[in-house]
């Protein structure tokens, strides 16, 4: 495994960037409904698991960093529920609820895998490396 030096590389990242901007892109379409609380909700749970991610990332300590990831999971769970409440109030098909909740899944899975590879290792990160 390479060394990543910047949040930007880490791939659960990219992965997190990619749905953000679906669901823009979804909630954006002019034939989507026009209920802006829940358009703005729903893009801001998308936004954070992706900025919750460089914020650990950025704090440079291992255990920051988890609970960080541990935060972005719960806002991929708090999608998951959005998009039940989108697919109850027909705002989605459910082909499209279908892609969303895939893709939550798929993310939070990711997240438990990579907070138990973090939780595995014994680097503490670069703000505890001068600590004995």
């Amino acid at each position: 495994m390479s060394k990543v030096s910047r949040f930007e590389d880490l791939e659960v990242w990219q992965e997190a960037r990619a749905f953000a901007k679906k669901i823009f892109d979804i909630t954006h379409d002019p034939a989507f409904p026009k209920v802006y609380g829940y358009i703005g909700q729903i893009n801001n749970a998308a936004g954070s698991i992706m900025d919750n991610i460089a914020e650990g990332f950025e704090r440079n300590g291992r255990k920051e960093f988890v609970q960080f990831l541990s935060i972005s999971k719960g806002s991929a769970g708090e999608v998951r529920s959005q998009i039940y409440r989108g697919l109850d109030r027909n705002y989605f098909s459910e082909s499209v609820f279908r892609e969303l909740y895939d893709s939550t899944e798929k993310i939070s899975k990711r997240f438990s895998t990579f907070i138990s590879s973090i939780n595995n290792s014994l680097h503490p990160g670069s703000k505890f490396k001068d600590r004995k």
